[in-house]
């Protein structure tokens, strides 16, 4: 069906497309995809806090249990991280997410996650494409059950054990004794998950926009610099050591500091991959929109950086090949080893607060900055229609100049879009949004001053073929 097409990160569409004759049809094609796959295993269904999630949710276990899947619900709306860690720690067949994420509450969406936790591929994905159809029940005896359960010990659980042991701490100390974080939930499914696995931990929290509502607040639950004003002059004002939010689904976070306020993604990714490096090995999988911070930390380190398309299903398919000891994207998803390979703006919460009371992480940028040089990065979009991007970038190959912003062009990287890496080690990355009809536009240089002139070229070199 037109109407239903699995983008990035699933399906996702307003609600006057996102109905639930259409929901059952994909969980149809779900049912269908595992029965040809040859799984019996039980199927788990999740939902975040939108109005509409839950009745979406039970929409799809009706459709799974029809088609003799046992099914598992959470009692509330949960985290996708949660999800995805239940699938692996309990052998499911797979799972359904109902989420939007960051979307305003007039989305809703759905995504599948496989049987290994990690965000489903393109070979999935267009197969479950293919098998959308009505609900095709079997006989009522044959039916499966749907169970409400527990989704939260188990990932707590775990999360405490991995981050106490990265730490070098019993897991029975409360290794976060004497750390105050805030912590802004966005009334999203965060909320008595995130902060309790801090407090766990032996963090004092103040919490923020920690309730449920369904509008949330009248703010997209997208933990940007503009709707986190809020959490930063708590840490500003305040005694914590930092600030974290999670996006609607909890899937990602974002951190605010004391000096810095909202500290870039990038930056982010920079001072955790550095902090685990202090007691662990390993390379790093970054997007093609990533910082090339990463890069020196790792060469600095003798370790290796995988470059990936944009997207976390491609960072997750890199990070199992590579081994790899943290896999994430500038967006502020992340997965680490020994963990689902699915990011989770939950555990990040917990190891970023360990890392921070290891060294607050203003200073660690600060001596990461000292080290290997400062890096800015920064985006624009273009309105772009999406049945013309492919026309556009085609266009776009035929204009790449040998000189941007009147620097020299020493390559040009295909794996999404085209990103023109310059002499200097500044790089300007022009790719196809998946979920907005625009083009991203991105840079990186050792000055902001330096990004806005390679973002204005970027502008005037892909407007004219719009």
């Amino acid at each position: 069906m037109d109407a239903i097409s699995f983008g990035t990160d699933g399906w996702r569409a307003t609600l006057d497309t996102f109905t639930a004759p259409r929901v059952r049809m994909v969980g149809q094609a779900v049912a269908t995809h595992l029965r040809e796959a040859g799984h019996d295993a039980p199927v788990a269904v999740s939902y975040d806090a939108r109005e509409s999630s839950r009745g979406f949710a039970e929409e799809l276990a009706r459709v799974l249990a029809a088609n003799g899947f046992d099914v598992l619900l959470p009692e509330r709306d949960r985290p996708t991280p949660l999800l995805a860690w239940m699938i692996v720690d309990r052998d499911l067949a797979g799972g359904l997410m109902v989420t939007a994420s960051h979307n305003p509450p007039e989305y809703n969406g759905v995504k599948f996650i496989p049987d290994d936790g990690a965000p489903a591929l393109p070979d999935v994905t267009e197969r479950i494409e293919a098998n959308l159809a009505e609900p095709d029940p079997l006989p009522e005896p044959e039916w499966g059950t749907v169970e409400e359960i527990d989704f939260v010990d188990s990932h707590a659980d775990h999360a405490h054990d991995l981050v106490a042991d990265r730490a070098g701490v019993s897991r029975d100390d409360a290794f976060l004794d004497g750390v105050t974080v805030a912590y802004d939930a966005m009334y999203g499914s965060g909320r008595g998950v995130t902060d309790a696995l801090l407090e766990r931990a032996g963090a004092d929290v103040d919490r923020l926009h920690c309730e449920q509502r369904d509008d949330f607040g009248g703010t997209p639950p997208e933990p940007s610099a503009e709707h986190l004003a809020e959490l930063a002059e708590c840490v500003r004002t305040g005694d914590a050591a930092l600030g974290i939010a999670n996006d609607g689904d909890a899937d990602r976070l974002a951190v605010v500091t004391p000096e810095r306020g909202y500290l870039d993604e990038n930056l982010f990714f920079a001072a955790i991959y550095d902090s685990l490096l202090e007691s662990d090995a390993g390379p790093a999988v970054r997007t093609v929109s990533t910082t090339f911070l990463i890069d020196r930390i790792a060469e600095a380190h003798g370790e290796d950086v995988v470059e990936t398309p944009v997207g976390f299903k491609w960072v997750a398919e890199a990070m199992g090949e590579a081994e790899a000891l943290i896999g994430g994207e500038e967006s502020g998803g992340f997965s680490i080893r020994g963990h689902v390979r699915e990011k989770d703006g939950v555990l990040l919460a917990l190891l970023a607060a360990a890392a921070a009371q290891e060294e607050p992480l203003d200073d660690r940028v600060d001596r990461l900055f000292d080290e290997h040089g400062a890096i800015h990065q920064s985006k624009i979009s273009v309105d772009c229609p999406d049945d013309e991007k492919t026309r556009v970038l085609d266009d776009l190959e035929g204009e790449l100049p040998e000189r941007v912003a009147g620097e020299a062009v020493a390559d040009v990287v295909t794996k999404d879009g085209f990103k023109i890496l310059l002499e200097s080690g500044a790089w300007l990355l022009v790719r196809p949004s998946g979920t907005e009809p625009v083009l991203r536009v991105y840079a990186e240089a050792s000055s902001e001053e330096r990004v806005d002139e390679l973002l204005d070229a970027g502008r005037d070199l892909v407007a004219p073929l719009v």
